[in-house]
C-alpha cells in the first residue's frame, strides 16, 4: 500500500447514522440568570454558545446550499440537506434564549451585532467573476465549516458527559437545550468533514483553515465571556481570564484545557476521521430521551392524528 493511501482518512462505517431535523421546544421562564448555581463564570462561558451559534449556523445553511450542485455522491448529498435541517433547527433554539437574557438584565444585542457581521459579512458572499476565485472562496468556506465542527463535535462529546454539571444542579431544561445540541453535533460530526474531502480534500487548506478557525474561535469566546461577566447585572465587578478556564476546566463545569489543546494534533493528522471520536449510539441514545425532543415528538403526532 502506497503512503498516500496509507494516509487518506477511514471512517467508522457503523458510526454512521441518517441523519434528520427534530423539532425541540423549550420553555425559559424558570431558568435563572446562573443556571449553573453559583457560578457565574461557567454559566456565562457556555452561555456564549447563545451568541456565536445563531448567525454561525445560518451561515453554515447559505454556505451549504451553495455547495448542493457540486456533490456526486446521492449519501453524502442527503447527508448534507440532513445537516442543514439539524442546523437550521439549532440557530432558532439559541436564538430563542435572548430574549430571556434579555429579560433578566443582559441584554446581548451589542455582541450579537458583531457577531451578524462577522458571518454575514466577513465571511459572507463576495463579488468575485465566476470560475476559479468564487470556487476558491467557495471552498474556503466550506474547509473552514469542517474546523469548526470538529470542535461542535468535541463540545457535543463533552456536554452529554459532563457529569458535573447535574451534580452542580445546572438548570435541567438549559442543560437539556445543550445536550439535543450537543447530541445532533455528535450524530452529524463527519458529514462537514467528508463534504471538505469530497469537493477539495487539499491538507494544506485544511491545515490552513484549522488555524483561521481556532484563533477566531478562542477569541470570540473570550470575548463574549467576557461581554456577559462585565455587563452581568448581578456583579460588581466581573471578569473572565484563562486563568478561569483552566479552573473551570480542572473542576469539570468546562471542557479540560487538555483535552482541547488534545483535539488539535487528532484534527491535523492525515489519518484523521471524525467517526473515530464521539459515539453515536450514545447521541442518538439521548436524543430518544431529550425531554424537548420527546415533548415536541409527541404534540406533533397529537397534530397528525387531529
Amino acid at each position: 500500500m502506497s503512503n498516500t493511501q496509507a494516509r487518506l482518512p477511514l471512517p467508522v462505517e457503523s458510526e454512521w447514522t441518517a441523519l434528520k431535523a427534530r423539532k425541540v421546544s423549550f420553555s425559559w421562564e424558570d431558568t435563572p440568570l446562573h443556571w449553573v448555581p453559583d457560578d457565574a463564570f461557567a454559566t456565562h462561558t457556555i452561555n456564549v454558545l447563545h451568541l456565536l451559534l445563531p448567525a454561525g449556523e445560518r451561515w453554515f445553511v447559505h454556505v451549504y446550499r451553495q455547495v448542493l450542485p457540486l456533490i456526486r455522491d446521492e449519501r453524502l448529498r442527503a447527508d448534507v440537506i440532513g445537516f442543514i435541517g439539524q442546523e437550521a433547527m439549532h440557530s432558532q433554539a439559541h436564538d430563542e434564549v435572548l430574549p430571556h437574557l434579555k429579560e433578566l438584565g443582559l441584554d446581548p444585542t451589542p455582541y450579537t451585532a458583531q457577531v451578524d457581521w462577522l458571518f454575514e459579512k466577513l465571511l459572507g458572499d463576495r463579488t468575485l467573476p465566476p470560475g476559479r476565485a468564487r470556487r476558491w472562496w467557495l471552498l474556503e468556506r466550506v474547509a473552514l465549516i469542517a474546523a469548526i465542527e470538529h470542535y461542535t463535535a468535541f463540545l457535543g462529546d463533552w456536554v452529554l458527559n459532563a457529569k458535573e454539571l447535574d451534580r452542580r444542579g445546572a438548570d435541567p431544561t438549559m442543560l437539556d437545550l445543550l445536550r439535543w445540541h450537543g447530541a445532533e453535533e455528535v450524530e452529524h460530526r463527519s458529514v462537514a468533514f467528508e463534504l471538505f474531502q469530497h469537493v477539495d480534500g487539499s491538507y494544506r487548506r485544511r491545515a490552513r483553515t484549522w488555524a483561521t478557525a481556532f484563533t477566531a474561535l478562542v477569541f470570540l469566546w473570550q470575548r463574549g465571556s467576557r461581554f456577559f461577566m462585565e455587563n452581568d447585572p448581578t456583579l460588581a465587578d466581573g471578569r473572565a481570564t484563562f486563568k478561569d478556564f483552566y479552573v473551570s476546566g480542572k473542576r469539570g463545569v468546562l471542557p479540560s484545557t487538555g483535552a482541547m489543546l488534545r483535539s488539535i494534533p487528532r484534527y491535523l493528522s492525515r489519518t484523521y476521521h471524525p467517526s473515530q471520536e464521539g459515539s453515536t449510539e450514545q447521541a442518538v441514545a439521548y436524543l430518544a430521551s431529550s425531554p424537548a425532543a420527546v415533548a415536541a415528538s409527541l404534540a406533533e403526532k397529537g397534530a397528525g392524528a387531529a
